[in-house]
């Protein structure tokens, strides 16, 4: 079977592989908090199986995104669900190590080194990643530092999603840049890696977001992990694999 990805920009992307059509920490609108996208907005994705969210910061779980797309269902944090409860809305929790079945895929929630917590209040929270396995596999980073056990979270994946940049001037704890984001398919061996979380939002007065951090990243995916073939979409853009 196909799989197909489409990057919307920062997290969102929609992935459909044999027959499931899933979307990542939609962010769909102008703005979130205080983050203006730059390019054009996207357009609404349709008829989607799950939403998987993959912790609570204002730049990958949106209320108002969230809203926008309906009855579909959404999986993610614990921290995740408080926050949409909260909303009264609801939400299907994963912890690290449990899987759901998505029509013929299987989710399941992967470690992720980041403070998943709604900021600025509360205690920390667990962040995730999904690896998503059907007739390919694919592994959806979404924001994290680099960590050994990658090695073992990526194992067989044929796409690796990986965080390349953030969405200020410096990157923080819990994030990777473009040489770290190549370190980390050094360690999972994907048969292909795609920078996200890179080129759509920025802070509101900020310049224009770059392609920089994506370029970076396939330089320095060059230099460590030769033998991982990089996909770099922008915003808007397709592909199949």
């Amino acid at each position: 079977m196909t799989l197909r990805v489409t990057f919307l920009g920062h997290a969102t992307v929609v992935i459909e592989l044999d027959g499931a059509r899933l979307l990542t920490d939609p962010v769909l609108g102008r703005r979130v908090g205080h983050l203006r996208r730059h390019g054009p907005q996207p357009p609404l994705p349709e008829r989607l199986d799950a939403v998987l969210v993959s912790h609570a910061h204002a730049d990958h779980l949106d209320v108002r995104s969230l809203r926008r797309l309906g009855d579909a269902t959404v999986i993610t944090t614990a921290a995740g669900a408080a926050h949409l409860r909260r909303r009264r809305m609801t939400a299907t929790v994963l912890r690290a190590g449990d899987a759901v079945r998505v029509g013929a895929v299987s989710v399941m929630a992967v470690p992720a080194r980041h403070d998943g917590r709604r900021l600025p209040i509360g205690r920390p929270a667990e962040a995730i990643g999904f690896r998503i396995e059907g007739s390919r596999t694919v592994y959806f980073a979404g924001d994290t530092e680099l960590f050994g056990e990658m090695a073992d979270v990526g194992a067989g994946v044929d796409l690796a999603m990986l965080p390349v940049a953030g969405w200020g001037p410096t990157l923080g704890a819990g994030h990777m840049g473009p040489a770290a984001a190549a370190r980390a398919a050094a360690l999972i061996r994907p048969v292909t890696a795609m920078p996200i979380h890179w080129g759509s939002l920025a802070q509101i007065g900020s310049p224009a977001p770059s392609r920089q951090p994506a370029t970076a990243f396939v330089r320095e995916l060059e230099r460590r992990a030769p033998y991982v073939r990089a996909l770099v979409l922008d915003p808007g853009q397709a592909a199949e694999l």
